[in-house]
């Protein structure tokens, strides 16, 4: 896999056109724990502090990751393509129900991380997904350390859900880079990701290109796409959430 630099992926996001209105929005999904949080942050930061909404918020509870999933298309990508405002209802994970509307602030860049931030119902709205990706037991480990072991039953009710919708959506295949952060090509983690392009990405990834969205009824034409250069709501640190172990 290349070692792709994140001042190339900001490049790479800046360059390509918004599909949500004005709005160009980067998806970063994956299963728990594989490191969906530090790169959207980190991509966030230089993308001139780019706005992310993080899917923890719009999960009703441990079983709602299906849920949330049209929940961000609906009341974010949607509005967001129609030029008006945005904003979705956070899940208070200590009360186990709702809370407020949270609005997201109008930037030319959205970064949407969490499971489900992929998924199809807001897939025509993604200017880039990106899929974060490590090993099985290096993601339960990093949940774990940080977490507890007396989690772990949630965890792995929470991997059912995803390994359902994963495999419905295709989400790994639809991606424009799949990123592995547990690699052991040597690069920077603080400046670097390594990854490769999905096998029918939502977008072509050329500078300005049109992000087309994902051919659904067959497989494209094969073409080099690679970048270049204990109950509901209570866990350790008071409030984490599933998405939480994913660093």
């Amino acid at each position: 896999m290349p070692v792709v630099s994140l001042d190339a992926l900001a490049r790479r996001v800046r360059a390509t056109l918004p599909r949500a209105g004005s709005t160009t929005v980067v998806a970063v999904d994956g299963p728990a724990g594989s490191g969906k949080t530090t790169l959207a942050e980190r991509l966030a930061a230089r993308l001139d502090d780019a706005p992310v909404v993080h899917m923890d918020d719009l999960y009703p509870g441990w079983d709602g990751l299906a849920h949330a999933a049209t929940a961000v298309a609906e009341q974010v990508l949607v509005p967001l393509a129609a030029g008006r405002p945005a904003r979705y209802r956070r899940w208070d994970w200590h009360a186990g129900r709702y809370a407020e509307w949270v609005e997201v602030p109008s930037a030319p860049i959205l970064v949407v991380e969490g499971c489900g931030s992929g998924s199809t119902p807001g897939a025509a709205y993604l200017a880039l997904l990106l899929w974060v990706e490590a090993p099985h037991d290096v993601r339960m480990a990093r949940g774990i350390e940080r977490d507890g072991d007396d989690f772990r039953p949630y965890w792995e009710r929470w991997a059912r859900q995803e390994d359902a919708l994963f495999a419905a959506e295709h989400t790994r295949e639809r991606a424009d880079l799949r990123i592995d952060t547990a690699s052991a090509v040597p690069h920077d983690p603080l400046r670097d990701v390594v990854g490769e392009a999905g096998d029918e990405p939502v977008s072509d990834l050329r500078p300005g290109g049109p992000g087309r969205p994902a051919m659904r009824g067959g497989r494209r034409t094969p073409r080099d796409r690679r970048f270049e250069a204990p109950s509901q709501g209570d866990h350790p640190r008071g409030h984490a959430r599933p998405d939480d172990i994913s660093g």
